[in-house]
């Protein structure tokens, strides 16, 4: 027996050096070596934090651009999914609905034509990205309600469209919190 306990305790105290202690140190170095050390990037207007460039956020308002359903209501400290698969008939009705309130809030835009973004959750429930035909499609309720034109808007998404990284990984993608200051930055310019 004392043939193997003590190199099951030495491994032991050696895996809680490794594990409890050295890696966290070594990813907490790594955290403070990217954007926002660690913390997070954050987004300002007017000197004053808005939000976080990679947690979504809910608009209120059909003045601005609509982000992700959430399945955990833009809530980062719960961040997750609603773990219901595709036939899952509960799943079913909130995209139904989902749709039904896409479609009450953007009039004259045919169901088989909204992106599947803008009715299901992400599987964080926090991407804070839209595709940008996910942003578009939105544009022309936009442009009503703020007097703006559409093509005007169009250039602003197209502005603010991210390409994928090295131009292959991923895919085009716009922050909608960033947008949403762009657009509110833009009427004030107006």
């Amino acid at each position: 027996m004392k043939k193997y306990l003590l190199p099951s305790l030495r491994l032991t105290l050696v895996l809680l050096i490794v594990l409890c202690v050295i890696y966290p140190l070594f990813i907490m170095l790594v955290g403070k070596m990217t954007p926002g050390g660690g913390d997070g990037v954050k987004v300002y207007r007017n000197g004053k934090v808005v939000g976080y460039e990679n947690i979504a956020q809910g608009f209120k308002s059909d003045k601005y651009f609509q982000p992700r359903p959430s399945a955990v209501g833009y809530n980062a400290a719960g961040s997750g999914a609603s773990n219901k698969g595709p036939t899952n008939p509960d799943y079913l009705k909130s995209v139904q609905a989902a749709i039904d309130t896409f479609m009450v809030h953007n009039p004259g835009v045919n169901k088989s034509d909204i992106p599947a973004e803008l009715v299901t959750a992400s599987g964080s429930g926090l991407d804070p990205d839209l595709s940008p035909e996910g942003a578009k499609i939105q544009i022309k309720r936009i442009a009503k309600l703020r007097n703006i034109s559409e093509q005007d808007l169009m250039t602003l998404v197209d502005g603010h469209t991210e390409k994928p990284l090295l131009g292959i990984f991923g895919p085009s993608k716009v922050n909608v919190l960033k947008l949403n200051i762009a657009l509110d930055e833009m009427k004030k310019a107006n």
